[in-house]
């Protein structure tokens, strides 16, 4: 699948999508363009029912450094420059956040910046022990986006969201997993088999399950799931009678009970 723009990749191997940051001589830098096309990406991959799970990833062993510094110049030249610029970043973010199928960051080397932003817009993230994580802004004098800082508290407590943000530094994987900014850990050796593994173990379970769980566990974050709101304005109601209505026309649950009276794996068909 082609983006459209340098250093940002896709390749599709059965069910599992990989979106790659695809920069390692600039550490991962993302350019504007690759905010840009973000979105778009996206769209595509979500709208593909042969994809169940995504994972975002780098190359060379670098996820991403961050925004690229040699354009942030002219980003920040003018207010205008600096809201358009932003914009970009909060619909990319965006755009991964609601995804609607599983996402999985797997992290090698540096994740900062821009990097960890989208890496905590994921619905998993893994990393293997070369993987080093910032929020950097205060180093730059920019404010950070309210959506992100929410979705980083969320993630790891108010308390270590201020550390983060206050002091720009940064922090190795094990103590990344400590505060939950990490699901998990591997050696270099066998995390990328680990986080395939896993994404693969994740396709191979009931979409509709899935992606009815997703639904619901990000109304925390976003107010809503994906359904229309009921009459009555309530979400969880509106959760309710969408996923309810899926399942009523779904075979996936005389499936997996057939499959597990017969001692077999499953053969789900609901794709969404």
């Amino acid at each position: 699948m082609d983006t459209g723009v340098d250093g940002l990749g896709v390749e599709v191997e059965g069910t599992i999508a990989t979106l790659r940051i695809d920069r390692p001589h600039a550490r991962g830098a993302l350019t504007a363009a690759m905010w840009a096309a973000l979105p778009g990406t996206l769209a595509a991959l979500a709208a593909d029912p042969g994809v169940s799970v995504l994972v975002l990833t780098g190359s060379g062993g670098v996820f991403s450094a961050g925004a690229d510094i040699r354009e942030l110049r002219g980003h920040y030249a003018t207010a205008e420059a600096a809201d358009a610029y932003h914009a970009l970043n909060a619909a990319a973010e965006r755009a991964l956040a609601h995804f609607a199928k599983p996402t999985i960051a797997f992290v090698q080397g540096p994740c900062v910046g821009g990097g960890c932003q989208l890496a905590a817009a994921c619905d998993l993230r893994f990393a293997d022990t070369t993987a080093r994580f910032g929020v950097t802004p205060a180093k730059l004098g920019i404010v950070y986006d309210a959506g992100s800082t929410a979705r980083l508290a969320r993630l790891v407590g108010v308390s270590t969201a201020k550390y983060l943000l206050f002091s720009a530094e940064l922090i190795d994987a094990a103590h990344a997993l400590r505060v939950g900014l990490v699901d998990g850990v591997f050696g270099p050796e066998e995390a990328e088999k680990s986080v395939y593994d896993l994404a693969r173990t994740i396709a191979s379970r009931s979409q509709l399950t899935v992606r009815a769980a997703k639904d619901l566990l990000a109304m925390d974050l976003s107010g809503a799931p994906g359904a229309d709101p009921g009459a009555d304005g309530d979400p969880v109601a509106a959760w309710r009678e969408r996923w309810e209505r899926e399942s009523r026309g779904s075979a996936d649950v005389r499936e997996g009970l057939a499959a597990f009276t017969e001692r077999r794996a499953p053969r789900f068909a609901w794709n969404g």
